[in-house]
């Protein structure tokens, strides 16, 4: 049922711990990652299956089904979208939206192998992110909520009035935590999201919350609608647009434990990285390497490649102590997990 029968995969492990804990859980389950590109090979394939009997409820009858029919349909490639020069902002990005949608056909809007085909890490410089990205377009395969950030900043690369900026979310629910991440959106003095996730609500947000705080806001709203208590959120500085930048994306600028602020004190907070925001569109990005050290940085996807050396850390601005969850019971809900 994949686009595509196409490294080798590890279980996410200590390695990344450095990569951020909202990458190791899928909505609170471990899963999978593809670390050695693409095609997949034989062993990883399998696993994969093997995965799939486990988690689904007819088990192992739903694998044996699909992969000894013959004349399964074949699953229509999407188009990555185009624009006339006078299409709007919010039309190009719910175009944009559609696409990222289209690629989990047929799973329901969300990839369900338990594998993320695409290893995405964090340190890496845009360039090679954005190549990344465009292997998603060319082998159209279903991914998971941080490879639609990425999509989404190659997508919008070429839209210089749109500011991009990465916004991840920690929430609590029956006593574990779940992470998720969007790629938020600004212009024309209004904030939006472009993103993936299981729930219709936690992934798109159209470009017309007024500031910030309202985009936060809503998805608190939304989180509320599963029963889910947002914890922490992180904000990130808007990501250049230049696709050969060297600069890492900047993905925890302001972080902020929601459940400690006051509304005005969450206000403030959020204003103020607004502010900075701002501040980073007037300074010059540094120098893009020449296409002859491009090349010889090799693609992502297609073997190892030499560690990244970390330019600079990023200062982060915690918003107060960590505290001590308290365990909540759902005798509503009787235990069920909810994952968003």
């Amino acid at each position: 049922m994949l686009r595509a029968t196409v490294g080798s995969v590890e279980e996410r492990d200590e390695e990344q711990e450095d990569e951020g804990e909202e990458e190791l859980r899928d909505g609170g389950v471990p899963f999978y990652v593809n670390r050695g590109g693409l095609p997949v090979d034989e062993e990883t394939w399998e696993r994969m299956w093997r995965h799939v009997a486990r988690i689904h409820p007819t088990g192992e009858a739903l694998a044996k089904e699909i992969r000894g029919a013959s004349d399964l349909p074949k699953i229509p490639v999407p188009s990555v979208p185009t624009y006339q020069p006078t299409t709007p902002i919010p039309s190009r990005l719910e175009a944009i939206q559609k696409y990222i949608r289209e690629l989990q056909y047929p799973f329901t809007m969300y990839n369900h192998t338990g594998t993320q085909f695409f290893e995405i890490k964090k340190s890496r410089p845009l360039t090679a992110l954005m190549d990344i990205a465009k292997e998603m377009t060319r082998e159209a395969l279903p991914i998971k909520c941080l490879e639609a950030v990425i999509l989404g900043i190659y997508l919008t690369n070429n839209m210089p009035g749109v500011e991009r900026f990465p916004l991840s979310f920690k929430s609590h629910f029956s006593g574990n935590h779940f992470y998720h991440i969007v790629l938020g959106v600004h212009s024309g003095g209004r904030f939006g999201a472009l993103g993936m996730s299981r729930r219709e609500d936690l992934m798109f947000k159209p470009l017309e919350f007024r500031t910030l705080l309202d985009l936060v806001q809503e998805f608190e709203r939304s989180y509320r609608g599963y029963w889910h208590t947002l914890r922490k959120v992180k904000i990130g500085q808007y990501v250049s647009h230049d696709p050969h930048s060297v600069e890492q994306i900047e993905w925890k600028h302001s972080i902020l434990d929601v459940d400690k602020l006051s509304k005005e004190e969450l206000r403030k907070e959020l204003e103020r990285h607004t502010r900075d925001m701002r501040l980073k569109i007037g300074k010059p990005a540094p120098p893009s390497p020449t296409k002859d050290r491009r090349n010889s940085m090799g693609s992502p996807l297609r073997g190892p490649s030499s560690p990244i050396r970390r330019i600079s850390r990023v200062e982060r601005r915690p918003s107060g102590e960590k505290k001590i969850l308290e365990q909540k019971s759902s005798t509503d809900i009787n235990g069920y997990q909810i994952r968003v």
